[in-house]
């Protein structure tokens, strides 16, 4: 399973970005890393504004909740999360990537 490091209020993990994928969905894990395909190019930050997008939706947060704390022109990130639980994180996670 991915790292996830509780910060005072907030929550972070690794995330590998594969953009121009056919669907927007967690992949799989690589790592300490959790892979995520997106179907935003990466250009004008396209794809990272997806990925913030989509770890919204998936974790039920304001999309002003999470931000890309790390590695906004690569494709290996580091997604933070204000205002929720590694628990509630993991749990979300693990439902996603079993399906």
């Amino acid at each position: 399973m991915i790292a996830i490091q509780p910060q005072g209020d907030s929550v972070t993990f690794s995330v590998k970005v594969h953009p121009r994928a056919r669907l927007e969905q967690i992949a799989g894990v690589l790592g300490t890393a959790l892979e995520l395909e997106i179907a935003a190019a990466p250009v004008d930050g396209k794809a990272n504004e997806a990925c913030i997008r989509f770890f919204a939706h998936l974790l039920k947060v304001p999309r002003s909740s999470v931000t890309i704390s790390a590695g906004n022109r690569s494709r290996n990130k580091v997604i933070r999360v204000v205002g929720i639980s590694a628990a509630r994180v993991e749990e979300a996670l693990t439902a996603a990537l079993n399906g």
